[in-house]
């Protein structure tokens, strides 16, 4: 990929032995070489393939942001906003229980014409290797492909338009242990876009245009298929759903309404692009449910075809069931 690093620093944060946080800072700023440049995308290529981001924008009383304006105003060096940032994200950390160790890598580079900063706690693990004379010894590798704790800063979109919220992106981590919390708290920022909403809106609109433009079954089920399948190319491409574009793949109904005009009309309040996900567009094409044991799944074009289901009895009723569920059926 297409990559110019400006910066990347690494500090390492781990416990003394009062067991105590502390940050081990690196002398100096790491030389923009392959290895570094190699490095940069990696986490920028991971970042962009994780599932479950998380949007804001900077508090307006917000530190972080004042010496990150410093930063790109030149009025502080990049060494120094690595220790203020280090060092505050260091004092976040230690008021949770969980206090994680990590490798601190911040980046400062352009990709694809956009300019970025990446903050990320890396987590380190212990490997085995041969030496060239054939000894055995320990080393020590980042686990990239495990990052959590990460946010990443669209430097070009926060400052072309500060009212934004959702300049800043982050992981939201594993549950209960509130890791966006606590990351969000070190850069003094506050959630904003909510993707999982936009796309809990997009699927309404579009179930309640086939019903308003009184579409036969089949033409809604190909409709909804359609969204789902430009949804799901923007999740494997990176990208992200354009309603604009959507609305020009789609057919109008047959007043000549577009998908775009009925989502304004209606007053469904979508942004302009928001990042797809799949777990909510699927269920435009699917139904899918699990419970008490129970977890099932089937395409929407199915209900009424061959599977039915009675709403007194709350009973569904499969007709012809998969090969290799009746062949566990029958042998059991």
């Amino acid at each position: 990929m297409s990559l110019q690093l400006s910066n990347v620093i690494l500090h390492q944060i781990s416990k003394n032995d009062q067991d105590e946080l502390i940050v081990n800072f690196r002398s100096h700023s790491l030389e923009n070489d392959g290895s570094t440049e190699h490095l940069v995308a990696e986490l920028h290529r991971v970042f962009n393939a994780k599932a479950g981001k998380g949007f804001g924008s900077f508090k307006s009383d917000s530190e972080f942001q004042m010496w990150l304006q410093e930063l790109r105003q030149g009025e502080k060096n990049f060494y120094d906003f690595s220790q203020l940032s280090a060092n505050r994200l260091k004092s976040e950390l230690s008021k949770y229980p969980f206090a994680d160790e990590g490798i601190l890598v911040i980046a400062e580079y352009q990709s694809l014409a956009t300019d970025y900063l990446f903050v990320a706690l890396l987590p380190s693990i212990q490997s085995l290797k041969v030496t060239e004379g054939l000894e055995i010894s320990a080393t020590d590798y980042l686990d990239i492909n495990k990052m959590d704790i990460v946010a990443r800063i669209d430097l070009s979109s926060y400052e072309t338009d500060k009212e934004s919220n959702r300049y800043l992106s982050y992981i939201k981590g594993r549950v209960g242990r509130k890791v966006a919390d606590f990351f969000l708290d070190f850069l003094q920022a506050e959630v904003g876009l909510d993707t999982k909403q936009q796309n809990q809106v997009l699927m309404q609109a579009v179930q309640d245009f086939c019903s308003d433009s009184k579409l036969e079954k089949e033409e809604a089920t190909n409709y909804k298929k359609q969204v789902y399948d430009y949804c799901n190319e923007t999740i494997k491409s990176g990208e992200e759903v354009q309603v604009r574009e959507l609305s020009g793949e789609l057919p109008q109904s047959q007043e000549g309404t577009s998908f775009l005009d009925y989502t304004k009309e209606q007053g469904y309040e979508l942004e302009e692009s928001f990042p797809a996900d799949r777990s909510t567009m699927r269920k435009l094409t699917k139904y899918v449910g699990a419970g008490g044991g129970l977890n099932v799944s089937f395409d929407s074009l199915l209900l009424g075809e061959r599977i039915f289901y009675d709403p007194e009895t709350d009973t569904l009723t499969i007709k012809g069931t998969p090969p290799n569920l009746r062949d566990q059926l029958t042998r059991n």
